[in-house]
């Protein structure tokens, strides 16, 4: 009998190290997993309402397993919900359960659940504790790990938060059963992301394996999430609040992807891991376009997006503006430095480096070829 795949991985911050544990099964392990976490009968549990209703009952009878009482806040699902109005919600449903600095919140679901729960936490008391539960890809190899949390604003992504770190990340592969094969693909482009950065072997193993964990593949996915969280661990352990650089690594694709989200209004049109996606695709072609990279390795890239259904080309958003506006959006990016954007571009396959010489106005024209073709 084949042995049911796992890993975990230890996240090295100092002063707040944690594990994460990756095996499919978790959930249904989800009282005995917490017990060494919470200190008392009820735990209060923020989730959306895709994620309540799939996993609410089993998540209880879990808990229910282990002596456990959940408190359920469920929230509307879909990235709108990162916001102030229900930052509030969140902030008074844990003062509301009277929660205590030693106390952990659950956080089950996905990115947008991560980020908000985790950065209401971080402010409830001064700082009470919080576990991960990430039921996408996205979340499962990258956003549920590192400590940022944040909401949106107006002015753009993830523009108000703060860096706390969970004191237990629990990723269960099979909660991505359920997920839309969109969901699943978009999350794909984090974990292609890992390979793109300094890990070239990775990336072979994506072009090999990444149709088939999208596929549903159990062992690959936890392979694809043991790897990408492993990279990220040692990343964030070097620079856990990106002040050498070394950090801002990992928002490969995210400089073009959060200007194509803000610009499609943070919505449906196009998920985050869609933008991460064409974010990496324009990185690369304008890598090529400045000099730094063989136009091979971006059409590798170009035609592995393809090959597991992602988009790799603006043609399709439809968009109704010209590149200025699109290089606007970036002048909110977090990584503005005395008043230049630093840009992450790529020599090739697995050279992830940061640029701090990059013409804003040069992106803009590079992004009015794109726009047009």
């Amino acid at each position: 009998m084949a042995m049911t795949p796992s890993a975990t991985i230890s996240v090295d911050i100092a002063g707040a190290p944690y594990d994460v544990r990756i095996a499919p099964g978790l959930i249904d392990r989800l009282g005995h997993e917490v017990r060494a976490f919470v200190r008392k009968d009820t735990v209060p549990i923020v989730t959306d309402t895709h994620v309540a209703a799939h996993w609410r009952l089993r998540v209880d009878a879990a808990l229910g397993a282990a002596g456990f009482t959940a408190q359920w806040l469920v929230l509307p699902a879909g990235e709108s919900t990162k916001s102030w109005a229900h930052l509030a919600q969140v902030v008074d449903f844990l003062i509301g359960q009277d929660i205590e600095r030693r106390d952990r919140v659950i956080a089950l679901g996905g990115g947008v659940i991560g980020d908000l729960t985790g950065f209401a936490a971080s402010m409830v008391k001064r700082g009470c504790g919080f576990i991960q539960v990430p039921t996408t890809l996205l979340a499962q190899v990258d956003s549920s790990v590192g400590g940022k949390t944040a909401i949106n604003t107006a002015a753009g992504k993830n523009l108000v938060g703060a860096f706390h770190q969970p004191a237990l990340v629990l990723a269960d592969p099979d909660t991505l059963n359920t997920l839309p094969a969109r969901e699943t693909r978009a999350g794909y482009a984090e974990v292609v992301k890992y390979g793109l950065i300094d890990d070239a072997d990775f990336f072979v193993w994506c072009e090999a394996h990444g149709a088939s964990l999208i596929a549903g593949d159990s062992q690959a996915r936890v392979t694809a999430i043991a790897r990408s969280v492993a990279a990220k661990a040692r990343i964030v352990a070097a620079d856990e609040k990106e002040l050498t650089g070394t950090r801002a690594l990992l928002n490969l694709g995210h400089t073009f992807g959060h200007a194509l989200e803000a610009q499609t209004g943070f919505s449906s049109r196009l998920l985050h891991g869609e933008g991460v996606a064409l974010g990496m695709a324009l990185a690369a072609r304008f890598s090529v376009r400045q000099g730094l990279m063989d136009a091979h390795d971006a059409a590798r890239l170009d035609a592995h997006l393809r090959t597991v259904g992602l988009p790799a080309t603006l043609g399709g958003l439809d968009l109704d503006c010209d590149g200025r506006q699109l290089a606007d959006h970036m002048l909110h990016d977090k990584k503005m430095d005395a008043g230049t954007l630093p840009f992450l571009l790529m020599r090739g396959i697995g050279q992830t480096f940061l640029a701090r010489d990059i013409d804003l106005q040069d992106v803009a024209a590079f992004l009015d070829g794109e726009l047009c073709t």
